[in-house]
C-alpha cells in the first residue's frame, strides 16, 4: 500500500510531454478548474435533493470561475452524459436551460463560454474513458481546481484519479456538494486525511495569472 504521505506533495512531480498531434501544444496554463455535472437536468434518483445542494454552491463556483477566466486559468466542463451516446455537451447544454426548476438556473449561472472546454464522461471519475488527460497535458497543467457534484463520488473520484496521474489538487471546500452535509463534510475530511489534498475556501486559493492572460 502506498503511503498517504507518498501520494500527495506541495510540488508535482508530473512531467509529460504532449504526444505530437494535429495541434500545437499549450504550455501556458499550469492551473485547470475542473466543473464536474454542474450541468444537468437532474433527471436521476435523488436528482431533486442533490440539485438542491448543488445550487446552494453554484454562485461560489461561479465567482472561481470568474477569477480563473481573468487570470487566463481555462475552465473544463466535465459531464455525465447520462448514457446518451448521441447527445454532445451543446445539447447536454441546451436540455438543461429548457428544462424547469433549479436546473436551469444553475446552467444558466454557469453556463460554458466559447473560450472554455468540455468532455462528456461515463462514469464517476472525469478521467475515465475521456480525454481529459491529453487535454491537460496539451494545456500544460500541473495543478487542478475540482469543483461540482457529487462531492462523494465524482469529485472523490476525480480527485483521486488525479492524484494517481501525479497532479496537484485543491477542491474549495464552498465549491462542492452532496446529498447532505455530512456526506460533503466527510468527503472533505477523506480528501484531507488520506490524499493530503488542500480544501480551502475558495476565496482563499491564490490563481498565478498565466502567460497568455499577462501578454
Amino acid at each position: 500500500m502506498t503511503p498517504p504521505s507518498s501520494m500527495a506533495s506541495k510540488a508535482s512531480p508530473r512531467h509529460r510531454s504532449q504526444r505530437t498531434g494535429l495541434i500545437e501544444q499549450d504550455t501556458r496554463n499550469r492551473t485547470a478548474l475542473i466543473v464536474l455535472d454542474m450541468i444537468s437536468c437532474w433527471q436521476f434518483p435523488d436528482a431533486e435533493k442533490l440539485v438542491k445542494r448543488a445550487a446552494s454552491v453554484a454562485p461560489s463556483i461561479a465567482r472561481l470561475r470568474a477569477r480563473c477566466r481573468h487570470a487566463g486559468i481555462p475552465v473544463i466542463y466535465a459531464n455525465d452524459n447520462s448514457g446518451q451516446w448521441r447527445s454532445d455537451f451543446k445539447h447536454v447544454v441546451q436540455e438543461s436551460l429548457e428544462s424547469r426548476g433549479p436546473g436551469s438556473e444553475i446552467t444558466r449561472c454557469l453556463g460554458p463560454g466559447p473560450e472554455d472546454y468540455f468532455v462528456l464522461k461515463p462514469k464517476h471519475s472525469a478521467f475515465f474513458a475521456t480525454p481529459l488527460e491529453l487535454l491537460l497535458d496539451h494545456l500544460g497543467t500541473k495543478r487542478l481546481i475540482v469543483t461540482g457534484v457529487a462531492a462523494d463520488q465524482c469529485v472523490l473520484g476525480t480527485a483521486a484519479d488525479a492524484r494517481m496521474r501525479d497532479f496537484e489538487v485543491v477542491v474549495p471546500s464552498d465549491c462542492i456538494a452532496s446529498l447532505t452535509l455530512a456526506r460533503t463534510r466527510s468527503a472533505l475530511a477523506h480528501l484531507r486525511v488520506a490524499m493530503e489534498v488542500g480544501t480551502p475556501a475558495s476565496r482563499a486559493l491564490r490563481l498565478q495569472a498565466s502567460r497568455r492572460s499577462s501578454q
